[in-house]
């Protein structure tokens, strides 16, 4: 599968290194991919032990880098979430409209992006069983009928 490109490469490796982790069930846009580097797993020792990252604007530059690089773990998306499901506790989903990042596993990008109806049907009392359908693309509420 091919990953969409940063929305703006000329922004990469500008953004914090902290960000969320995971997490808010949808997606905006990539901002960026990340290699993180561990030198206690045998990466160049730069600032004292402490981890680091490099950051790209397209997966394959990341993912070459990281196959390249000794101590570098596998590429992770850093992800813009206009709106995104906060889950405070298991099966309870607020709908948050207030902007983040966050770093997600690059496997998670191969659901669809979200479009104004994603949120709304996902939290719907008319949604399936299984909401994770919704995010993939694969279901229907009642309101889509």
């Amino acid at each position: 599968m091919r990953y969409p490109t940063a929305i703006d490469p000329g922004k990469v490796g500008t953004y914090p290194a902290l960000a969320k982790a995971g997490g808010g069930y949808v997606w905006d846009a990539v901002l960026e991919y990340r290699v993180w580097c561990y030198p206690s797993e045998g990466a160049e020792d730069l600032d004292d032990g402490s981890d680091y990252f490099y950051a790209f604007p397209t997966f394959e530059e990341a993912v070459t880098f990281a196959e390249q690089t000794r101590g570098a773990q596998e590429p992770l998306a850093l992800i813009l979430q206009m709106e995104y499901i906060d889950e405070p506790t298991p099966g309870q989903f607020v709908h948050v409209k207030s902007p983040r990042a966050a770093e997600w596993p690059v496997e998670f990008l191969s659901q669809p992006k979200r479009t104004e109806r994603t949120i709304p049907a996902f939290i719907s009392p008319n949604a399936p069983a299984n909401r994770l359908d919704i995010l993939l693309g694969t279901a229907t509420t009642t309101e889509d009928r």
